[in-house]
């Protein structure tokens, strides 16, 4: 008996060991593996549709659209009051001088159009004369054309009423209208005119240059940043991750607008794209895909 009561004491002690023993050694197993590899995070968006302006550019000057001379109507006429001054804004019949008659008195002369005085060459004394130079040289209405010069492959895309953004020095951005194309170029330079009527109230001045932009339409496709885009010994490419893993496609780029490139080919609307492709990446790698509204978040 009391050997039977010492070999049961035994196993109670040893079961008692084993029982404080087992959390430890759970505790110490290794966490069961998640499934699927892990890779880097990467930021990533959607290819989505983007309408891409048709630009042609052209470079020129600001011209007067139309120039009206301000004569007298009889001679032997002299200045004797000068009632207005180049760069002044005049209104349709508004005295611009007034002239001594030879008989005595004086008459005006008028501004037979509205506009912006462009130059003046009356003096005080002086003879004025209905076939001598003009007094004043008015703007008509005070309206511009940008007259730009475009290669000859881009006339053709050019149309009356198209718009442009003209950014003109000392003026800024303003809006324009295509008026008229010219039907010849130039045979040394291979460049064509066109007219751009100005569309402004700020003040401009004559022979100004300007850079305008032209719409002649657009191209709506998918499209991606232009920090999506690769470019290297393998052609153009951008990276689109699939279930977790990169994977690399040839595209062919088209306009450029915005920081936006447009794909003509090689990616769909929706595919998920690599917002920073680097050459880091390679076909295949595991990846943790994160977007870019919740990485800027």
């Amino acid at each position: 008996m009391i050997r039977k009561h010492t070999s049961l004491r035994i196993l109670l002690f040893l079961a008692a060991l084993l029982a404080l023993a087992s959390p430890a050694l759970a505790a110490e197993e290794p966490a069961a593996p998640k499934d699927g590899p892990q890779g880097a995070a990467v930021t990533v968006l959607t290819a989505s549709k983007f309408c891409f302006p048709n630009l042609v550019e052209a470079f020129g000057i600001l011209i007067p659209r139309e120039e009206t001379f301000v004569r007298p109507d009889r001679p032997g006429l002299k200045v004797a009051d000068i009632l207005a001054e180049p760069g002044d804004n005049v209104t349709a019949g508004q005295p611009l001088a007034r002239l001594a008659l030879p008989e005595g008195g004086t008459t005006a002369v008028s501004a037979p159009v509205a506009g912006l005085v462009l130059s003046s060459t009356a003096v005080i004394g002086a003879l004025a004369s209905p076939r001598g130079e003009a007094l004043f040289s008015i703007i008509a209405r005070s309206e511009f054309d940008l007259v730009g010069m475009v290669p000859t492959q881009d006339l053709p895309k050019l149309a009356v009423n198209q718009t442009a953004r003209i950014r003109i020095v000392g003026a800024g951005e303003v809006e324009g209208k295509v008026r008229r194309v010219s039907a010849t170029v130039e045979p040394n330079s291979q460049l064509g005119q066109v007219f751009i009527g100005v569309t402004t109230n700020r003040k401009l001045l004559v022979n100004s240059s300007g850079r305008a932009m032209i719409k002649t339409g657009q191209s709506c496709g998918v499209s991606v940043p232009l920090t999506a885009v690769l470019y290297g010994s393998a052609g153009t490419v951008v990276q689109v991750v699939r279930r977790a893993r990169i994977e690399t496609k040839r595209v062919e780029v088209g306009l450029m607008s915005g920081g936006q490139v447009e794909i003509r080919e090689g990616l769909a609307e929706g595919d998920i794209v690599v917002a920073r492709a680097g050459a880091l990446l390679r076909e295949g790698d595991p990846v943790r895909p994160v977007t870019a509204t919740a990485d800027a978040k």
